[in-house]
Formats: structure tokens, C-alpha cells, sequence
């Protein structure tokens, strides 16, 4: 079994889900700006943050010394200073620090936080989530430096709490995560500047909010598309022009996504998983597994140590 899967691997229990790493879950939290240095809560679990979950916290992780592993859900990914990493609320995600040599920040809030960043609803949250599907964003000297100093700021309004800091914490928060997402958009477009997301964006957002819902008991479209108060194929055209890809593929893959987590995280026997899963037999699900990774859910498990 690989180190890094092995510091990870769950029980048959599901990830757990926190509020902030070890703290129980806060489904009431709303307007939260949180930040604190990685070694203040890494050192103190020998640098290793198991794999789990944040029901509706976005986080920026800043690395402006050392490096080491993340699991992001199923995949192992390895990060190295000066870098950001971009971790979405839901997302499987853990750490594995370097210890004692690693140092930077975490910063935390709430979607509605993110949310209030774009000039549409919604628009900013959709657009960090987009570019998180690579998580790790290299960072030379200057924008290091830039960071980190924006970083310092915000962790001294938050200590002091003077007059007016909850306002200079969104105000500082936002100039990080809007340098983090035009670095991330130009990684990704080879350089070029960050195209806002199409008006069909909060379609997009309210399918997955359905999808999230929904998923282990619906596929079918159609029933996504009735929630909505549309058609099939005007949901798939906001859709298509949103994302790239249809309404179905983001349905199934939130299917294949919960069933790497359950595969790699938990020792659920896998004709459980698809039955939790609402596959109707095994084999359907093993069938679904293959045509979409070009591997059995046996093999996915063995690869990663399961």
C-alpha cells in the first residue's frame, strides 16, 4: 500500500465531514472567513490531515515553504513550494506536510463568501470550482510574494478584530482569491485572460446542487430538468454552453466520483457499493466502472491499495 494511501485509508464508516479539521460539522455557518497557519494544526497531528470532507467550505491553501502529498479524491497528487491549492466545498480532500519544513497558510469561508466576489451570483464560487478541478497552482517569486503579504493582512484583521475587519477580510480574501483564479485560468488557457462564465452559470450551479441531492437515486435527466422547470434539451444546451459537456456527463460523473471515494476510502464490498449506488446488479455497475475509466472497480480498488 502507498504511503500516502495509507495515512488516508478510511474504514467501512463514509469521510468524515468537518466544519473546520476536527471540529463537528456547521450547517448554520454563513458569512465564516477563517485563516490560520498549516503547521498550527498539521504539527499537532504529526503533518498528516486525514482525508475528509467540508460540507459548504471553499478553502485556499497557500505553500510558501516545503511541499508534500494531497489526496483529492481518488488521486494522489503531489505539490511542492512556492504553490496554491484550491480545494471546493465536497471535495474528498487530505494532507500529507513535509514535516517541520512546510509553512503557509490555510484560508477558509463559507460559499456565500465566494459567492459575493463576482459580479453575477454565484459567478466567482463557479468559476474557483472550475479551475479546482487541477487543484495545485504553481506560483513564481512575485505572486508568492504578493500572496503571502495579502496572507499577513488577513491574519492580522482577523487577531485584532479592529473596527471594520470583517469588511477587510472579504475585501482582503477576495484579492486572493482572484489572483489565485486569473493564475489558474491562465495555466489553463495557456496565458490567456479569464473569460467569465456564461449566464447559464446558475443553471449549471442549481444542477449540481440537484445532482448532489439527488445522484444515488436519480439518472435520468428528465427528472433533473423538471426540477428545474425546463425542457431536456434546454437544460443541455445551458449546459453545453456553460461547461463543454452535457447535463448527463456531469450526472455521471458524480456517480463515478462517489464510487472512487467509496473504493478508495472505505472497505465496503463492492457489490455494496453498487447497491447503494441504485445499480440494479453488480455487473451494471462494474460495466458503468469499466466505460467510464477503462478499469474495473476491483482493479481501481488493488491500484490503490484497497
Amino acid at each position: 500500500m502507498s504511503g500516502l494511501f495509507y495515512c488516508f485509508q478510511m474504514g467501512p464508516a463514509a469521510l468524515p465531514l468537518f466544519h473546520l479539521y476536527g471540529d463537528p460539522p456547521d450547517d448554520q455557518a454563513f458569512d465564516f472567513i477563517h485563516i490560520e497557519t498549516i503547521a498550527s494544526r498539521s504539527s499537532v497531528h504529526d503533518w498528516v490531515i486525514r482525508a475528509h470532507r467540508h460540507r459548504n467550505l471553499f478553502q485556499i491553501l497557500l505553500i510558501e515553504q516545503g511541499g508534500g502529498d494531497m489526496t483529492f479524491e481518488a488521486a494522489a497528487v503531489p505539490f511542492a513550494a512556492p504553490c496554491a491549492i484550491l480545494v471546493p466545498a465536497t471535495v474528498a480532500h487530505g494532507f500529507r506536510f513535509r514535516p517541520d519544513e512546510t509553512n503557509g497558510w490555510v484560508m477558509t469561508f463559507t460559499e456565500d463568501v465566494a459567492e459575493g466576489m463576482g459580479d453575477r451570483r454565484g459567478e466567482a464560487l463557479a468559476q474557483l470550482k472550475a479551475l479546482a478541478v487541477d487543484p495545485v497552482v504553481a506560483l513564481g517569486d512575485n505572486e508568492q510574494a504578493r500572496l503571502s503579504r495579502l496572507a499577513a493582512e488577513l491574519n492580522e484583521e482577523a487577531f485584532l478584530a479592529r473596527a471594520g475587519y470583517r469588511i477587510a477580510m472579504r475585501g482582503l480574501l477576495a484579492l486572493v482569491a482572484v489572483e489565485v483564479a486569473r493564475l489558474a485560468a491562465g495555466r489553463a488557457r495557456a496565458g490567456s485572460t479569464m473569460v467569465a462564465l456564461e449566464p447559464t452559470g446558475a443553471t449549471v450551479q442549481a444542477l449540481r446542487k440537484l445532482v448532489e441531492e439527488h445522484f444515488h437515486a436519480e439518472r435520468q435527466l428528465a427528472f433533473y430538468a423538471d426540477k428545474l422547470a425546463m425542457t431536456v434539451d434546454r437544460l443541455n444546451d445551458h449546459v453545453k454552453r456553460a461547461t463543454g459537456v452535457t447535463a448527463g456527463h456531469l450526472i455521471r460523473h458524480r456517480v463515478l466520483t462517489e464510487a472512487k471515494r467509496q473504493l478508495v476510502f472505505t472497505s465496503e464490498p463492492i457489490h455494496e457499493i453498487a447497491y447503494g449506488l441504485a445499480f440494479s446488479d453488480p455487473s451494471h455497475f462494474a460495466r458503468f466502472f469499466r466505460k467510464q475509466t477503462g478499469t474495473t472497480p476491483h482493479e481501481f480498488r488493488a491500484a490503490r491499495g484497497g
